[in-house]
């Protein structure tokens, strides 16, 4: 069985975890496949937006530690900390770099890595059956892929806390109230509903996405002159594209523009 499925469609990647038997818990191969696919998509001219979504009941109910490369011997110092950089840590940040505007549409439980991955994205479609966990702290563990950097900046440290301390299920409708979920819809309304907010992406002025992207993932890191200074580069840079001469054209002409990514 494939474990990632993958098509493109109307200028849209669709990634698909594919091991609903195990509520997609994500394996060293499938992550390594996914942030292959990624690249490409931020390579590819003809991808203009991505859609992670899975099959079966379950979003990704975290990692699956079974399927993790061995180690060589008897473990050292530094040999956890580099399995999570290049890992766990690798994998969120190849969705938050992608240069093409990610959605997440989440079907099921979303878990430890697999809320993460869902957080990463620049968009968040849930289904309203959809749950949101950070399991952590159930087995003993810190939380990592970025949680403890991505849900303060989400919804705020105080609430942070409270999610990966007590480690509850979120539901897909108070996830959507404190800012982790842009919409909810019924469960048989969330792929056409990712299908239609990707498409709409695939016809923007991806360039200009790709920018607009950055500044706003930057902001959270930098001072106001760096925040600054990396919005007049990207105007800069944004300007010498035929999607902004054409928006500026389409504009003046008092027309719809025809955005073709470049």
């Amino acid at each position: 069985m494939n474990e990632v499925l993958h098509r493109t469609e109307n200028g849209v990647s669709w990634i698909t975890l594919n091991r609903p038997d195990a509520m997609n818990a994500l394996t060293w191969d499938q992550r390594e496949h996914i942030m292959t696919l990624l690249a490409e998509a931020s390579a590819d001219p003809a991808v203009r937006a991505v859609v992670i979504t899975a099959t079966g009941k379950g979003f990704c109910a975290g990692a699956d530690l079974r399927g993790s490369p061995a180690p060589a011997g008897e473990r050292v110092a530094g040999d956890v900390a580099r399995m999570i950089r290049v890992g766990a840590q690798r994998f969120i940040t190849s969705v938050m770099d992608c240069e093409k505007p990610v959605i997440a549409a989440v079907n099921g439980t979303a878990a430890g890595i697999g809320a993460h991955l869902a957080f990463a994205c620049d968009l968040v479609l849930a289904a309203d059956s959809a749950r949101f966990i950070e399991v952590f702290v159930r087995r003993g563990l810190v939380p990592d892929g970025g949680g403890a950097y991505l849900l303060p900046r989400l919804v705020g440290p105080q609430k942070a806390k409270e999610l990966m301390f007590f480690g509850d299920a979120l539901p897909a409708a108070d996830a959507e109230r404190l800012g982790l979920v842009n919409r909810v819809v019924p469960a048989d309304a969330l792929a056409g509903t990712a299908r239609e907010w990707a498409e709409r992406l695939a016809q923007g002025p991806t360039r200009a996405l790709a920018l607009t992207k950055q500044l706003v993932n930057a902001s959270l890191d930098g001072d106001r002159a760096a925040a600054l200074a990396a919005e007049a580069t990207a105007q800069e840079i944004n300007m010498t594209t035929a999607d902004a001469n054409e928006g500026v054209a389409s504009f003046i002409e008092r027309r719809t523009p025809k955005y073709r990514g470049v």
